[in-house]
């Protein structure tokens, strides 16, 4: 993109960003005459604190959406450093045998002798 093409486009979304923002504080201001008038509530005072942070909500994402374009820019940088080393392989690694079962119990033993007694019983 041609760097006039680019500074146009930064210019204009400024300026959405501005207008945004002093739209909302508009808003902020007619919900705070709402909530001085004899019919105001704290739902308009609670208005007044969302709309401006509702204008400054443009020129955030802005300004998140450049910051992880540069991340995934110094990321494909990383990437492309990375491609060209060797990676190293680790040696495998050893098989243990598994642990034979720990030994019954005599007060288990007898509780599952009688388990199956049971079950035959029912059988």
């Amino acid at each position: 993109m041609p760097a006039s093409s680019v500074t146009l486009r930064r210019l204009g979304i400024a300026g959405v960003c501005l207008v945004s923002l002093a739209l909302c504080c508009g808003l902020a201001w007619w919900q705070w005459e709402r909530f001085s008038s004899a019919s105001g509530t704290f739902q308009n005072l609670g208005y007044v604190l969302q709309w401006p942070l509702f204008g400054l909500f443009p020129a955030f994402m802005f300004w998140r959406i450049r910051k992880l374009r540069r991340q995934a820019a110094e990321a494909d940088t990383r990437e492309t450093v990375a491609e060209t080393t060797v990676p190293e392989v680790p040696a495998p690694r050893q098989r243990r045998a598994p642990a034979p079962p720990p030994p019954e119990d005599d007060e288990l033993a007898a509780y599952n002798k009688y388990l199956r007694e049971l079950n035959a019983r029912d059988q």
